[in-house]
């Protein structure tokens, strides 16, 4: 297969300088497969199952949008498998970053896990897609999103449960695929992904399968922890795509 952890060196997505040197770029020509998973959130259980549902093995690669952390049962299982294998990435969720920054806490997780995780980037592209946790603003260009645009975007209107979604309105290249955003069902444009279906809330964690167009889910051993409804969106289909 070539190798695996080779990086492309051009990318259609240019973003600013402190972004672009946590952003990798992949060549999808070197894995028989691509799926990209929502978030884990500590899952373990669920993300095995997952991955064995999609029969993913050396050749295959894994690609998640942050989140592996916090609110489940066994982040350091989560994370030590992420770590572990070569064929799994992942970009960096808010969950991450407050780990990081001091605003959010996880006691089962250490010093050296800390370290791992301030490696992961907040950006991973191959071909036209793009994968980051939160999404990105269409009214502005790429270059201009900072790290906080990239991990935490929902509404267009700010931060919280508002419509419009920027992923509903979203109609040109790249392909953004993406968690953050926890949803009823996962959803699919040609202009952008949703992936973070409430594992942890007791919904499922999904899997897009790039090849194939088709999203793979299975359920978790069990809802643990409650979220209002008024905090788990319906999303509506998009306008046609733009060039």
């Amino acid at each position: 297969m070539g190798q695996h952890g080779q990086q492309e060196r051009d990318s259609p997505v240019e973003f600013a300088e402190s972004v672009t040197q946590q952003h990798h770029r992949i060549d999808p020509g070197n894995w028989d497969n691509v799926y990209v998973v929502g978030d884990v959130h500590g899952c373990l259980d669920a993300f095995e199952r997952l991955l064995e549902e999609l029969a993913v093995d050396a050749d295959d690669l894994i690609i998640c949008v942050g989140d592996l952390v916090r609110k489940g049962p066994d982040s350091k299982g989560v994370l030590s498998l992420v770590r572990e294998r070569d064929n799994v990435l992942s970009v960096r969720g808010n969950n991450e970053q407050g780990l990081l920054d001091g605003s959010k806490s996880d006691p089962a997780l250490d010093d050296d896990d800390l370290e791992y995780i301030e490696t992961l980037p907040l950006a991973i592209s191959f071909d036209d897609a793009l994968v980051v946790h939160g999404g990105l603003d269409h009214r502005k260009p790429v270059g201009d999103h900072d790290a906080t645009d990239i991990l935490e975007i929902r509404s267009l209107t700010g931060s919280g449960y508002e419509r419009p979604y920027w992923f509903e309105k979203r109609t040109r290249k790249p392909r953004v695929f993406f968690g953050h955003t926890v949803l009823s069902e996962s959803f699919a444009t040609p202009a952008a992904v949703g992936l973070d279906t409430g594992c942890v809330y007791g919904g499922q964690l999904s899997a897009y399968d790039w090849k194939s167009e088709t999203f793979v889910s299975v359920d978790p051993a069990e809802t643990y922890r409650e979220r209002s409804s008024d905090s788990i969106v319906d999303p509506r289909p998009a306008e046609p795509l733009t060039e």
